[in-house]
């Protein structure tokens, strides 16, 4: 039986996608910062499915200590890893550059950014051992260059995301180490994600335009977990982009957008 690790996976689409490998007749260990939110997980996945195994682990990817300490105990519950999930993160307050504080830019940088580029370090260095294993990082807006006030700072993680996996994929195979690396896209998820900055310690109040763009382009978790799952299981190619929200699908939605009201804003 094979092993996933999954950062930031108490909800959301790290949830999401935790419940499809447990389908899928996987071991799950799932992680986040908050104990009480992922006994809860770990109780739900439990009582909904069957197959596979779950064990939980609390993790703060911006510790070095803690993501040793994760994959330390993966190994000590199942042995090896076969594909390690970076998912964790937050995102920024909806607020100009200049305004952002510090520690607000700091939390963003090393969360969405230094956490990933730290575990990715890390578990590669326990993949090559085996010589297998495959690394995906979650990529965002700001991966394609898209610009929009209020998401600079996480638009520049994930600009860098995108830039470091591909650098990370190059490096694996010129070393011939056997890992995979890709990327994952997962486009516009409905969650708490769009509307809590900082890993919801502020509010973000969206505009009604912004609103309008996520009911045309948006998906629950659950639907894009689904996909993105599925093509990591079957892929064994190094630098996949596996993308749920392509060019097309999102041309093709703003033009069926007068047909196909949707309002996920709904009180």
């Amino acid at each position: 039986m094979k092993t996933v690790v999954i950062t930031g996976s108490a909800r959301g689409l790290g949830y999401e996608m935790a419940k499809v490998f447990k389908q899928n007749n996987f071991n799950v260990i799932i992680s986040d910062l908050n104990l009480e939110n992922l006994k809860k997980a770990k109780e739900n996945l439990d009582s909904l499915i069957q197959t596979g195994n779950v064990e939980l682990c609390v993790c703060d990817v911006t510790n070095t200590s803690d993501i040793k300490a994760l994959i330390d105990f993966a190994k000590e519950k199942f042995n090896e890893i076969d594909i390690w999930i970076n998912n964790a993160g937050v995102n920024q307050p909806e607020k100009a550059i200049w305004d952002l504080t510090e520690d607000e830019i700091n939390t963003v940088i090393n969360v969405d950014l230094k956490g990933t580029i730290m575990a990715s370090n890390l578990i590669m260095q326990e993949m090559i051992k085996n010589k297998k294993g495959a690394i995906y990082n979650i990529e965002g807006y700001g991966s394609n260059d898209a610009m929009m006030l209020g998401l600079s700072i996480y638009g520049t993680s994930k600009r860098a995301i995108t830039y470091f996996t591909e650098a990370l994929a190059k490096e694996s195979e010129e070393r011939k180490t056997g890992v995979i690396v890709g990327k994952l896209s997962p486009g516009i998820m409905i969650t708490d994600f769009i509307t809590n900055a900082l890993g919801n310690k502020q509010k973000i109040n969206l505009s009604e335009k912004t609103k309008k763009v996520y009911n045309i382009l948006g998906d629950y978790p659950d639907v894009v977990a689904n996909y993105l799952v599925k093509e990591m299981i079957t892929n064994t190619k190094n630098n996949a982009k596996i993308e749920w929200l392509t060019n097309k699908k999102a041309a093709w939605r703003f033009m069926t957008a007068a047909f196909n009201k949707r309002d996920f804003f709904k009180d």
